[in-house]
């Protein structure tokens, strides 16, 4: 089976920094840990760990729309938080994505991301078939 590396048009560039938003295997899609980066690539609500969660989301939502799906289309999620004292807030705004069917998440604290203003990082897996 071919991989097929996909560039989002809907999210921040990657390009001159060594990875990609998507790969594609078939009908599994596996997205690159987001952090709150808008379109633009500018940090969303530094500081903020509700501003930038939301941006997350956002971003995997946009991506998977991007490709014809959505987030119900999500089988596996792993999040990376900062600070612990953050994980109401991130549980507040994830529930505005999700209800009932949450899918499967690891969740880890650890002690930074890519840059100190990243509070929350969040990775994908979906499955898009015939998309």
């Amino acid at each position: 089976m071919a991989r097929e590396i996909i560039h989002p048009a809907s999210v921040h560039s990657t390009a001159g920094v060594g990875y990609s938003h998507v790969a594609r295997a078939g009908d599994t899609v596996y997205i690159a840990g987001q952090i709150a980066l808008n379109p633009g690539g500018n940090l969303v609500g530094k500081g903020d760990i509700e501003a930038q969660t939301q941006q997350v989301y956002a971003n995997l939502q946009a991506i998977l729309e991007e490709l014809g799906g959505s987030l119900e289309d999500i089988v596996k999620l792993t999040t990376y938080l900062t600070d612990r004292g953050h994980l109401d807030a991130f549980r507040r705004v994830r529930n505005r994505f999700f209800t009932d069917a949450f899918p499967p998440n690891t969740l880890l604290f650890v002690s930074g991301l890519a840059h100190p203003d990243y509070l929350v990082e969040i990775e994908a897996v979906a499955f898009l078939p015939g998309t």
